[in-house]
């Protein structure tokens, strides 16, 4: 049933596929030589199951989203104390490039604009920029669960034209917010910014942040949950550049961008989301990421505001009604994640049963994502024939209006749907 969710994300995919709007990042030449028509959707749950939509196993390079993890690395390494010393965490409402500091203490407003990002950087433990990108490195690929590697053309580029980078460097050297050599940690910078990744990287570094630091995939855990929490609140503040407000309201997801075209956002202790497109607006963010995440947060219900005991939701409780005939019982608050797990696990089990049967009286709130999602379980039962029933006598999943022309068989009780499966399974 897993189709179900991968055509949420195939339809909201293809709605954006066709916008032209924005700009490549031609400051760096070699961001100007990709392919801007590329557009690939990630999305990764807590227990490190992904679906994947589009371009999303083509590598680019991270940009301004390895920010968020350097900082959470700086915390990790060197603590929260020496961090805030050298680091605020006010939103600047500048551009992410702008060659400036706080007025009073002299330091960046926050790590996820360049002053702040490549501050970050010296912060990190290193006795030699080598080994101080040794520890990026790991630190990432430890976070996306594979190694990643660096791309040596866009780091040349990077290098090359970063003049602005630079004046930043010098700049914080002159306020003594950097430690070493400003050429040497903007060295780092550069290597950290080139290092190659997909949409689907993104969404389990994502992930790993929603699980409070650990990757779900290795089950490792790669930093503290107090650095996760720290980090996830720069992000819903910062993240998305002087673009930040519009992103909370709308959105509604701890997220960071980058001008390789890569968003990469967090619900949570629920999901990770990645994004790539390389068109970018005049703030520096994914057009079509941006446009995207909005479709998803709002038909999914993912604004991390909303109001919901989803981790006590789903299953209470699954048995065997009669032979062939096996029931599982819902309740609580039941959005998009909980309504995945519930779908995929009646999948697992599909060749332990004839007839599944959805028992929904006791959900208190489901959104129209979780509705419409257990509304086609029938239809994928079907498809390998099987058959699925809902008993849902307060008609919460179906409201009765809307029943006609959907693939759904309703009951009121156990009883008749015990009935109804014994037919199913007799015929």
């Amino acid at each position: 049933m897993a189709e179900l969710v991968q055509q949420y994300l195939d339809r909201i995919r293809a709605e954006h596929a066709d916008v032209t709007e924005g700009e490549l990042a031609c400051y760096i030449p070699e961001l100007a030589c990709v392919d801007p028509s590329r557009l690939g959707l990630s999305l990764s749950l807590s227990d490190g199951y992904v679906y994947e939509s589009g371009d999303a196993a083509i590598e680019f390079t991270i940009q301004s989203i390895s920010k968020p993890f350097t900082y959470a690395l700086a915390l990790d390494q060197s603590g929260q104390q020496a961090v805030d010393a050298k680091i605020g965490v006010e939103p600047s409402g500048e551009a992410f490039n702008e060659i400036s500091v706080d007025d009073t203490t002299k330091t960046p407003k926050n790590p996820m604009i360049n002053a702040g990002a490549i501050a970050a950087v010296a912060l990190v433990p290193g006795a030699t920029p080598d080994e101080r990108f040794n520890r990026i490195q790991d630190f990432y690929s430890a976070c996306a669960g594979r190694r990643l590697e660096m791309d040596h053309a866009v780091y040349t580029s990077e290098r090359d034209t970063g003049a602005r980078n630079r004046a930043i460097a010098y700049m914080l050297q002159s306020f003594g917010v950097l430690g070493g050599d400003p050429d040497e940690v903007l060295d780092v910078y550069f290597r950290q910014c080139s290092l190659k990744v997909t949409s689907t990287d993104l969404a389990r570094m994502a992930t790993t942040l929603a699980r409070g630091g650990i990757n779900p995939c290795t089950g490792r855990r790669v930093m503290d949950a107090a650095v996760v929490q720290r980090t996830l609140s720069v992000m819903v503040t910062c993240g998305m550049y002087d673009a930040a407000g519009d992103w909370v309201s709308a959105v509604g997801l701890p997220a960071k961008s980058g001008v390789g075209g890569g968003i990469v956002a967090v619900l949570p202790g629920q999901l990770g989301i990645g994004v790539y497109s390389p068109l970018l607006d005049a703030r520096g963010n994914s057009v079509r990421g941006v446009r995207v995440c909005r479709s998803l947060s709002a038909r999914l219900g993912l604004h991390f505001l909303t109001v919901t005991r989803e981790s006590s939701s789903t299953i209470r409780a699954r048995y065997d009604l009669c032979e062939g005939v096996r029931v599982y019982e819902l309740h609580g608050d039941l959005l998009f994640a909980g309504a995945e797990q519930v779908l995929r696990t009646i999948e697992i089990e599909r060749d332990d049963y004839d007839v599944a049967v959805l028992e929904v009286s006791r959900i208190d709130d489901i959104n129209d994502a979780a509705r419409s999602m257990l509304a086609g379980m029938r239809t994928a039962l079907t498809a390998v024939d099987k058959e699925g029933f809902l008993v849902d006598p307060d008609n919460k999943v179906v409201p009765t209006g809307i029943r006609q022309g959907r693939d759904v068989i309703v009951f009121d009780t156990l009883d008749d749907a015990r009935a109804a499966a014994k037919e199913f399974r007799a015929g």
